[in-house]
């Protein structure tokens, strides 16, 4: 079935065929992307081996297998379809359910730490790298459908819960923040931002993780923009930064436009592919006629580190077009992506 989906996706981009709304680069103040928090619970794992040096990017890129699959909303969905004799349908979700999917981590979990515990050994015992997105910057989404975050004084301890279930010697990759760069000073609420990101980079850097800073999409921030913000943060503690997430540009396009930010600043990005088979019709919350992107790759392919689903699909941008609240499960969204992949 990966095969299966894999095929028909890259079917797709052929054919014509990466959190929200798309302005022109040009303008000044876009729309910001549709991201939406996710949980997943941490799956169960044995101990994880001995703690080694935490490889380079570039060993990281080349060794291991792929993401990890820590589950998602789609998982249960497929039962749920195949109980009901829906059995079609039970197919398509499965193509969303058979992809590895970023864990999303933010103040509406319980236990932080022991997710990313238990993602992280079972990752390391898998060879396999674990993505996280952390997602609880104040002023979040800047009051839109994915509105929230911790207070400004408890943000760095809520990095630091994370770090600390970060297993010694695993492989993580950590999303951070998406939007929170891009819509850097565009409202009230966000305290210190560059200086939340600087720390927060710093903390999970510390811990072993590779970190890529949220950096918008193509149809948000013109290159140049990006660069200006991401040396105001500063770039000492990152691996990289991070495109697309939540939102529909085509992976061509990303490409084109993060290469010159890479190549200013030294660092890798990734592309959140999850969504984008179809590219963007200029929405960002819940638009029709979108398709399942380029399954999850590692790269090892100059500046481009990997194509990731970050978001993980079926689960809504908000309430808009039809869909329910932010990041909980949408059948009729989901089984139009997978039908049209």
């Amino acid at each position: 079935m990966r095969a299966l989906v894999a095929a028909l996706v890259a079917c797709a981009l052929l054919a014509g065929c990466s959190v929200d709304p798309a302005p022109e680069a040009t303008t000044p103040d876009p729309e910001p992307s549709a991201t939406a928090p996710r949980a997943s619970a941490a799956p169960e794992s044995s101990e994880a081996p001995a703690a080694s040096p935490t490889p380079s990017p570039s060993d990281q890129a080349s060794t291991a297998t792929g993401f990890h699959d820590a589950g998602s909303q789609a998982d249960g969905q497929v039962a749920q379809l195949e109980a009901a004799g829906r059995d079609a349908d039970a197919d398509a979700i499965r193509r969303i359910a058979e992809q590895p999917v970023a864990t999303w981590l933010g103040e509406w979990m319980q236990d932080v730490t022991g997710t990313v515990a238990g993602t992280t050994r079972a990752a390391a015992d898998a060879g396999q790298v674990a993505l996280f997105v952390v997602y609880a910057i104040p002023g979040r989404d800047c009051g839109l459908h994915s509105a929230g975050g911790v207070p400004e004084d408890q943000y760095l301890d809520f990095v630091r819960d994370v770090a600390d279930g970060i297993e010694a010697g695993s492989r993580t990759w950590i999303v951070l923040e998406p939007d929170a760069l891009a819509q850097m000073g565009d409202c009230d609420g966000q305290g210190d931002r560059a200086g939340l990101l600087a720390g927060a980079a710093e903390i999970l850097d510390d811990a072993g993780a590779d970190v890529f800073l949220d950096a918008g999409h193509s149809g948000w921030r013109a290159p140049e923009d990006v660069i200006a913000r991401l040396e105001t943060v500063g770039t000492e503690h990152l691996a990289g930064f991070s495109t697309n997430t939540s939102n529909y540009q085509r992976t061509e396009d990303e490409r084109a436009w993060a290469e010159p930010i890479a190549a200013a600043t030294g660092l890798e990005f990734i592309v959140d592919t999850s969504r984008n088979g179809n590219g963007s019709n200029g929405e960002w919350c819940n638009p029709s006629g979108r398709a399942l992107g380029e399954p999850p790759q590692i790269l090892d392919d100059g500046p481009m580190r990997a194509v990731a689903w970050v978001k993980a699909p079926g689960e809504s941008d908000g309430t808009c077009n039809g869909g329910p609240p932010a990041g909980q499960w949408w059948m009729e969204g989901a089984l139009a992506l997978a039908g049209a992949a």
